[in-house]
Order: C-alpha cells, then sequence, then structure tokens
C-alpha cells in the first residue's frame, strides 16, 4: 500500500551530460509515478528555473541548462507543450538564459521563452493580497520548478520555495523588499505565501552542482553530487535543509512554512530512494556575513534603473552586435 506521507525522492547524481542525466531524472521520478503523472497530453507547462543572474556564468549561479533540456524533453514526450520563464532581478529572462547558454538547448527543442508579466491573484494570507504574482505561472496548466541550491547572504539558503519569489515579476521582488524592512519573518512567510499561490505540480532540485558561501550569486560552485524532486516544495526544502547539515530555524522560508503547519516534520516525509542521512554533508558553506532582507529605497531605486539598463539597453545593444 503506498504511504500517504508527502514523497521526497532523492538520488546521487555526479554529471550533466545528456545521456546520463536522462537516465539520473528518470530515476528521479519513477518513484513518484514519471513525468506523465504530472503533465497530461495538451498541458501548457511552465518550467520556471533559476536564472538569477547573466553576470556570473561559470559559477553555478543558476539552473543548468541541460537540466530543463531534459524535463522539457520529458514533457514533450509526454504531450505536453513546455515554456520557459523567470523574473530576473535584472534583465530579461531570454537575456539571462542566453548569458547562460540556454539558448541553443531550448531552440532544439522549440521551446518558447515568456517574460513574466504581474497580475494580482488573491492568496491565503490576507497580508499578501496586494502582491503581485505572474500571470504565465498562474495560469499554466502545470508548473515544473527548478531551483538550484545555494547559500544566500539574506536567507541562508535558497532552493525551491524561493525560487518561485521569481514569480514576482521584475522589480517588485525589490520592492517587496523595502516593504518587508529588518522583518526577516514577514519576508520568510511572504516567500512561503507565494510558493503556496503558485503551488508548484513538481519540483525538482539541481543539486549536481551547488553554490556555497556568499550566495546567491557571490560565492563559488561546490559539487555536491544530488538530484531531488517531489510534488512537496516544503518537504523537499526540509530534506534539503537536513542532508546540508543547517538548522532549519535559522532558514526563513524553512521557519516560516513549519510555523504556517505546510512544512511536515522529517518523520512525516516519505523517501523512497536515498534518506537524507544518506547524503548529508557536514562541510557546505554558508554566508560568511549575512544581509539584512530590508533594501532602502535608494538601493530600490538604483537597483530598478539597473534592470531597466540591462533589459532595454545593454540587452538590445549584445543583440544588435
Amino acid at each position: 500500500m503506498q504511504s500517504q506521507k508527502p514523497s521526497v525522492s532523492l538520488i546521487r547524481a555526479n554529471s550533466y551530460d545528456r545521456t546520463q542525466l536522462r537516465t539520473s531524472i528518470e530515476t528521479l521520478l519513477e518513484p513518484l509515478g514519471g513525468i506523465s503523472a504530472f503533465v497530461k497530453p495538451g498541458d501548457r507547462v511552465l518550467l520556471k528555473p533559476n536564472l538569477l543572474t547573466g553576470a556570473r556564468p561559470t559559477k553555478e549561479c543558476v539552473t543548468r541548462p541541460e537540466i530543463v533540456y531534459e524535463v522539457a524533453k520529458l514533457v514533450q514526450e509526454a504531450g505536453g507543450k513546455p515554456f520557459l520563464g523567470d523574473g530576473p532581478a535584472f534583465g530579461s529572462a531570454r537575456g539571462v538564459a542566453k548569458a547562460n547558454g540556454y539558448l541553443p538547448l531550448i531552440e532544439e527543442l522549440g521551446v518558447p521563452i515568456v517574460e513574466f508579466s504581474g497580475k494580482r491573484y488573491e492568496v491565503v494570507g490576507e497580508d499578501f493580497n496586494h502582491l503581485l504574482l505572474s500571470k504565465e505561472a498562474m495560469e499554466a496548466d502545470v508548473v515544473i520548478n527548478l531551483p538550484k541550491v545555494k547559500s544566500h547572504v539574506q536567507l541562508t539558503l535558497t532552493m525551491g520555495v524561493k525560487n518561485l519569489f521569481g514569480c514576482v515579476p521584475g522589480k517588485m521582488k525589490a520592492w517587496w523588499h523595502m516593504e518587508a524592512g529588518k522583518d526577516q519573518e514577514r519576508f520568510g512567510a511572504m516567500l512561503v505565501e507565494t510558493a503556496r499561490a503558485i503551488s508548484p505540480d513538481l519540483t525538482i532540485l539541481d543539486g549536481i552542482i551547488g553554490h556555497e558561501g556568499n550566495g546567491p550569486s557571490g560565492g563559488e560552485p561546490r559539487a555536491l553530487g544530488i538530484l531531488a524532486a517531489s510534488n512537496n516544495v516544503f518537504a523537499l526544502d526540509r530534506a534539503i535543509v537536513e542532508i546540508l547539515n543547517v538548522d532549519p530555524a535559522i532558514v526563513p522560508t524553512v521557519a516560516a512554512s513549519q510555523k504556517l503547519g505546510l512544512c511536515p516534520d522529517l518523520s512525516e516525509i516519505h523517501f523512497p530512494q536515498s534518506r537524507p542521512e544518506d547524503l548529508r554533508l557536514t562541510d557546505w558553506q554558508l554566508p560568511e556575513t549575512m544581509m539584512p532582507i530590508d533594501f532602502g529605497a535608494p538601493r530600490v531605486l538604483k537597483s530598478t534603473f539597473k534592470h531597466l539598463y540591462i533589459r532595454f539597453i545593454k540587452e538590445p545593444m549584445q543583440a544588435y552586435r
């Protein structure tokens, strides 16, 4: 009899070679029912990677394009219609994807890249009903969340829940940092409510090579050798925190999901393959110095102008050249 507990599939995986990666992802998804358990013929499927920045393409700051490629192929083989989208802090989704080597693989499959546009949707937590969310994510038939595991100077770690903050379009993210002030608990709750509103059907985490230290972009690559998947993004994040030997109380997204009753205890999670203790690291590097959550108004304005410059001046000029 199948367990009713939320399932998190964890496996060892050490290569982005496409043939090996295909096998790894199929093995990862097999106990969850395979891709066909999530994608039906005709479904419009959003693939939401972490497209943080185009500035450090060799530092493992984004989800590897090979993972997006193999997941997109599986979606197409199941009869789904994948499209790729994100809301980078700086520049466009297409520009960041191009800088990180996505275009040859994505264009091979004919997968379009969409730029997120915002619309106001009602969420469970009334405090956050003025938050704009991506229309493209909310109206997709299926959302497949494809985060990268990274240390984070404001949130300790960024995993599945934090990756869905990319579904808050453009510079709304910076304004939310300002709105939260120094209230880390409120900001964590906002990220959790965003994840609950998006409600990804499947999360597949890229932990083959992570990014440790002063992330999400200022650290260094670290071979971690794992892939993780679940239909419960909160359970998946709880498992990754255990693997990295990090106290869940110091990760605002995990702490908020526990407080809101969304994150199960480890004993309540079914691990059909490897267990977190089988994959545990004891020397994962967290940030040397944490930064406050809040963005002051000058920083928000500077960030907004930088985003507009990259998206509407720098990227078009590079494309023209």
